[in-house]
């Protein structure tokens, strides 16, 4: 497989080890549930395999909730059947309550992200409780876990942590809190979401540095939206502090109901072509990712995509040498 690794590393990783990165994609998650497009389970699966044979190995496939609010993500089960077939491959889902990690469990996800706003409006909107009342439910879920025997890790994703349309600002304070109340209810890891694109780079590198300080390698995941054009340099700014795994989508599909005008996440292959140009190994294939996206908006016709690589393409230098590589592969 090649790669933009042909790129100098011109960034050391921030604690000074060799530079890495993780990318993990969520589109078939997050971004599918804002697609009124029906997406055929023959065509996730060929999207999980091109994912995978591009050097993806982290792949939120999908969520366990009800057929009837969310059609989209009604094969959830049968798309993590085919996901955990692939070697090395961690397929998570999403589940916003106890039923739904029920699910996880019997299907065999490998992890479970909890989502939780920091925004107790946003909360209340999107998941009808509050947020504490969603940390409870991850102590429900992390007994249901143990007494299972299953080794599925559970991931508490705290939404909304730079503020929402709703309520406007929220206390760094009460995103801090709120991450060591779901460690302390038995979270493996917690992650960090600017859901409606609020953040800036200096505001993620303050609060991603304060929540690496509470929490440590803990501290899992940055998930960024690119709402208002700010998502790779938050990326950057969450690397800058030590940060080594990131959400994205490919294309840049997805968004949030309560954030209008939101043009959807950080695109996938955007953020691994600053990643691998920056000479930080992700060790995806980004000409390979840029295919897949042309068969995705096949799949999707109709429907706003976004991202930039894929009208500018990759600078000729780096195209000649992905080229001959693959000529002497």
């Amino acid at each position: 497989m090649s790669t933009l690794s042909v790129f100098p590393a011109t960034h050391a990783a921030p604690d000074g080890a060799s530079a890495r990165a993780v990318v993990r994609e969520v589109g078939l998650r997050d971004g599918l549930q804002s697609i009124a497009t029906l997406v055929s389970t023959a065509h996730k699966i060929e999207w999980i395999n091109a994912a995978y044979a591009a050097g993806q190995r982290e792949i939120e496939v999908g969520s366990f909730v009800p057929a009837r609010l969310l059609p989209q993500l009604a094969d959830t089960a049968e798309v993590l059947a085919h996901a955990k077939t692939l070697p090395g491959l961690l397929a998570s889902v999403l589940v916003p309550n106890y039923k739904g990690a029920e699910r996880a469990l019997e299907c065999g996800a490998g992890l479970m992200v909890v989502p939780l706003s920091a925004s107790h409006a946003h909360s209340l909107a999107n998941l009808r409780k509050t947020p504490d009342a969603v940390v409870a439910e991850v102590a429900r879920i992390r007994a249901l876990r143990d007494a299972s025997g299953s080794r599925c890790l559970i991931e508490g994703g705290v939404g909304t942590a730079f503020g929402c349309t709703l309520q406007g600002e929220v206390p760094e304070s009460e995103v801090l809190r709120l991450m060591q109340a779901l460690l302390d209810a038995g979270a493996d890891r917690v992650s960090l979401a600017d859901t409606v694109g609020y953040a800036d780079p200096a505001w993620v590198a303050r609060l991603f540095e304060k929540a690496r300080a509470l929490v440590g390698d803990r501290l899992w995941c940055a998930h960024f939206h690119d709402t208002r054009g700010m998502g790779l340099a938050n990326a950057y700014a969450a690397w800058q502090v030590g940060i080594t795994r990131f959400d994205a989508c490919l294309a840049g599909i997805g968004g949030c109901p309560h954030a209008p005008g939101a043009s959807g996440n950080v695109t996938t292959e955007d953020l691994v072509f600053m990643l691998e140009r920056m000479g930080v190994a992700t060790g995806i294939d980004v000409t390979a990712l840029l295919a897949l996206r042309q068969r995705v908006a096949g799949w999707l016709e109709g429907e706003t995509l976004h991202g930039t690589l894929w009208q500018a393409g990759l600078p000729q230098n780096a195209a000649r040498t992905v080229l001959r590589e693959a000529a002497t592969a």
